[in-house]
């Protein structure tokens, strides 16, 4: 009896200084900028070096963050960090189709990209979860906006809005334009294949997809316009919501 105590008190200590030591290191990286990512050091290993330029929220154009909502992440600001509406229409998506859809929202992209290594499986999938909720809890939605448009894979080597501007551009990323904001963002889906500086066909056109995007959603960082957009969503869900019950009771 004595060694199964002595093996809980070992599993209870450990998880509480697991909890208090990840709880500390977020609250910390909400106040200072992240040094280096896992993704950076493969990277730079890779590419031989890595472009990154840290940029406060407000030193970047506010149509690029509006850009890499508009396209990832469109419930950003109205989640807890899951968006329950995107999990359900990847599976849905998934179940009748090859093609795997995921639903990753801009929080647990930024836990991901922030706190973790590249890789799949459980372990991590796991813990990209716990940091995505202590991310929602210790931070602001500009602050996770902010940390994620500085770490952000934008391009070989590439790293944030800023070195992104650049990079393509030749601008700081206060400069940018809608259609250049669009431009950067049409590539996250695989930065390394995709470029802004000299973009194909396909990168072209989800450069018009976001665009659409963008004027479709609005400037969900102006309160007034929030609060209109949380409203239309809220009715659509409910009326999602009373199909599915109509349709499970046929």
């Amino acid at each position: 009896m004595r060694p199964l105590r002595t093996t809980l008190r070992f599993f209870l200590a450990s998880a509480c200084w697991f909890v208090l030591v990840s709880a500390s290191w977020v609250a910390l990286l909400g106040l200072v900028n992240p040094p280096v990512t896992w993704v950076m050091v493969d990277q730079a290993s890779e590419q031989g070096e890595f472009h990154r330029t840290n940029k406060p929220l407000h030193e970047v154009a506010r149509c690029m963050p509006l850009a890499v909502i508009s396209s990832e992440d469109q419930r950003f600001m109205t989640h807890n960090g899951f968006s329950w509406a995107a999990i359900e229409k990847a599976m849905e998506s998934n179940r009748k189709g090859r093609r795997v859809k995921g639903a990753s929202t801009i929080s647990q992209q930024t836990a991901k990209n922030v706190f973790l290594w590249p890789g799949r499986n459980y372990v991590r999938k796991g813990l990209e979860g716990w940091f995505t909720v202590l991310v929602e809890a210790l931070w602001t939605k500009e602050r996770i906006l902010e940390v994620y448009l500085n770490v952000a894979e934008m391009g070989k080597g590439v790293f944030g809005a800023e070195a992104a501007a650049r990079k393509c551009f030749g601008r700081s990323a206060l400069q940018l334009i809608p259609s250049q904001a669009a431009m950067i963002t049409a590539t996250l889906p695989a930065p390394r294949r995709f470029s802004c500086s000299s973009p194909s066909g396909y990168v072209r056109g989800r450069q018009q997809w976001v665009l659409r995007q963008m004027r479709n959603v609005g400037d969900v960082l102006d309160p007034v316009v929030l609060a209109r957009r949380k409203e239309k969503l809220e009715g659509e869900e409910k009326r999602n919501s009373e199909r599915r019950n109509r349709a499970n009771k046929k």
